[in-house]
């Protein structure tokens, strides 16, 4: 059985959309799955709109806005499945997609989890869905945009991962949070994500721990999301997210490499992920579309 996992904060539209193209897939009626809502106290459409047009789905309506990663372990803990896939809200599911990802899993016992081909609105890869984990080298040529200028090197490439063949199952270090599927056996020897991260870096950590219990993660292409990219409920509060987005590198570092280093050195990583927060706020205030990470291109469309 597939756990669908999907949570949502002022997002009414794109949770319908994302619902729809679920159950729209003829080809997921093949597996038995359930899914589950978590409403982060939305004060749009959103649980009215789930009550009356999807009432197979399991509705969880917190209180308050729990934040992502609270929320959506909220859902894990609250669903039955074999394998438990959390989705964002702003996705839009290829036919064919979910019922690809059970397969592989079936078929590959040492994989802890894996992850969608995640696309743009324009259908381009966002290649943050095959990542290796963010090492102080891998981080200071992404910044640098050296994997642009070298996309084929596994040296300034190895954070997105850009040398691989992108229409090749491979094994990576991490897969996007958009679009992640863990067996529940992995759950009960890592455990649930992390609650110190608000909605940002989760994926990254829930990764390395399943890598580090000695599970592999997969990146599987014949599995296909749209994923719109921040619309979902991060712009609501842009500047407030922006903040939680570079807190999440502090946490992750602090967490798994601040060990391993001198703490000259970790000062200097912590000032620079301020610095480049600050300068992320300054621009988002000047710019009148609220980017919370990269711009993801193309827009949204009701029909996906």
């Amino acid at each position: 059985m597939l756990s669908i996992v999907i949570v949502n904060y002022n997002a009414s539209p794109y949770l319908e959309n994302c619902l729809r193209s679920i159950y729209s897939d003829s080809s997921v009626k093949t597996t038995t799955f359930e899914v589950i809502a978590v409403d982060n106290n939305s004060k749009d459409e959103s649980v009215k709109m789930v009550r009356e047009k999807f009432p197979d789905v399991r509705l969880i309506e917190n209180e308050r806005n729990e934040g992502f990663i609270r929320a959506n372990n909220k859902g894990i803990m609250a669903s039955k499945g074999t394998y438990i896939l959390s989705l964002n809200n702003d996705t839009f599911v290829l036919p064919g997609a979910l019922e690809n990802l059970v397969n592989f899993m079936d078929c590959h016992p040492e994989a802890g989890g894996c992850g969608a081909k995640v696309l743009n609105g324009d259908g381009s890869i966002q290649h943050q869905c095959k990542r290796g984990f963010p090492t102080l080298s891998s981080a200071f040529f992404y910044f640098l945009h050296l994997h642009q200028l070298f996309p084929k090197s596994k040296l300034f490439g190895r954070y997105l991962m850009t040398y691989l063949d992108p229409e090749k199952i491979s094994e990576v270090d991490s897969v996007s949070g958009s679009c992640l599927m863990v067996k529940r056996a992995v759950i009960k020897d890592v455990g649930i994500m992390d609650e110190d991260y608000t909605m940002y870096g989760d994926d990254l950590d829930w990764c390395y721990r399943i890598k580090k219990a000695g599970w592999k993660v997969y990146y599987v292409p014949d599995a296909e999301i749209i994923h719109y990219g921040g619309r979902g409920g991060s712009r609501v509060r842009p500047y407030r997210n922006i903040w939680e987005f570079h807190r999440s590198m502090i946490i992750f570092y602090k967490k798994h490499y601040a060990r391993n280093h001198m703490a000259l050195l970790s000062w200097c990583v912590y000032g620079g992920i301020l610095i480049k927060g600050v300068i992320d706020l300054a621009a988002n205030f000047l710019r009148k579309e609220k980017v919370v990470g990269s711009k993801k291109p193309a827009g949204f469309s009701s029909n996906h």
